[in-house]
């Protein structure tokens, strides 16, 4: 099968194209060949294997279901505060969460 010659820019702005596609892709620039992007050959998804996902993710929103948004997100700042510090003191900087 023979390759689509496009250029450096065409290659990155339509590269979601390029990936989904079977096809070889030469990239060139001013008319020389740089590379070729050649895709490997994709499995098919089964159906049983949509039906796994469909149920990992019904899995997850079950477990997920009685999950406080804002407190997993207070959550997430206080750890990041706290590994923050950890570095701070061991160079023994004040931390920023103790400054006014």
């Amino acid at each position: 099968m023979p390759a689509i010659r496009v250029g450096v820019r065409e290659f990155r702005e339509q590269i979601a194209r390029f990936l989904e596609s079977d096809t070889p892709v030469a990239v060139t620039r001013r008319g020389e060949t740089l590379g070729v992007y050649v895709p490997t050959p994709r499995r098919q998804v089964k159906s049983a294997d949509l039906a796994d996902l469909k149920a990992a993710a019904d899995r997850l929103a079950a477990s997920l279901a009685d999950v406080d948004e804002e407190e997993m997100v207070a959550d997430f700042k206080q750890l990041r505060l706290r590994k923050q510090e950890v570095p701070l003191r061991q160079r023994g900087e004040k931390s920023t969460s103790s400054r006014k």
